[in-house]
């Protein structure tokens, strides 16, 4: 990602802003929010992880807008909204009608078709599917997943605007899930299952994990920072066989970390 750059970011929630403030770091940024409540959170966020970064990031160097046309000039279009297609697909159609005609487009999805989201577009030969992970700032990998007609220019700028992030990237293939999620959360969904089996308590297993495996974060802490909400998406995507207690959490409205209660 070269000096002369300017990253837009599309959405207001944890990953569009953990975006915009490692974006920030090396280029101009611009943030597209639905709605004034939701660029009011999005300000408050981007001010938490800026204030958290080393290098003590200005948030006024995010601009946050609810303009679409805020995105107009910038020369990368990133995509971070809820995680099912058609709400993406019908932002995609918004977002080319008023994008630079050369600017590269890139969703944030985990567990979506990158090829179907990047049809929507238009614009699938200038596409790519970027699988950040939360904390954006703080995880090191980035998972790039191409449509078909992606041009070799395109994988080239993508590869290169993740590294100007200091980010890892793999290139995988464009299968539901990707690597991490698609072995990642047949595993989350099994400790739900051996819980109910068991009786165990959500601190014994995550404890058994964290200092038995030397995981970072036990399963059930994982899945309620994830969002369970967020997790129940991804399993259907994939194909994983989601336990009725995540389902029955979601009805209660304990979606996890965000909504304060979920296997904690």
């Amino acid at each position: 990602m070269s000096a002369d750059e300017r990253l837009g970011v599309v959405g207001s929630g944890a990953i569009a802003c953990g975006l915009a403030a490692s974006a920030a770091q090396i280029g101009p940024v611009v943030l597209w929010a639905r709605s004034g409540a939701s660029a009011d959170r999005a300000r408050r966020s981007v001010e938490k992880v800026c204030g958290r970064l080393d290098d003590g990031i200005d948030p006024s160097a995010i601009t946050i807008a609810t303009d679409l046309e805020v995105l107009s000039g910038a020369t990368t279009v990133v995509e971070a909204v809820i995680e099912e297609h058609a709400p993406k697909a019908e932002l995609w159609e918004r977002l080319a009608a008023v994008a630079d005609p050369d600017a590269m487009f890139g969703t944030t999805t985990s567990s979506l078709s990158v090829q179907r989201i990047a049809d929507a577009s238009g614009h699938p030969d200038r596409f790519v599917g970027l699988h950040v992970f939360n904390p954006v700032p703080r995880m090191k990998l980035v998972e790039l997943a191409f449509p078909v007609e992606a041009t070799e220019r395109t994988r080239e700028r993508a590869r290169a605007f993740c590294e100007a992030l200091g980010k890892t990237v793999v290139e995988v293939p464009d299968t539901p899930g990707f690597v991490v999620n698609r072995l990642l959360f047949p595993y989350l969904f099994s400790a739900v299952a051996f819980q109910e089996e068991s009786g165990l308590s959500s601190e014994a297993i995550d404890t058994c994990m964290t200092l038995g495996a030397g995981h970072p974060m036990g399963p059930l802490a994982l899945l309620d920072f994830v969002g369970l909400d967020v997790s129940a998406a991804i399993g259907e995507a994939i194909g994983a066989d989601v336990p009725a207690k995540v389902y029955a959490l979601i009805d209660e409205g304990a979606l996890g970390k965000k909504s304060g209660r979920g296997f904690y």
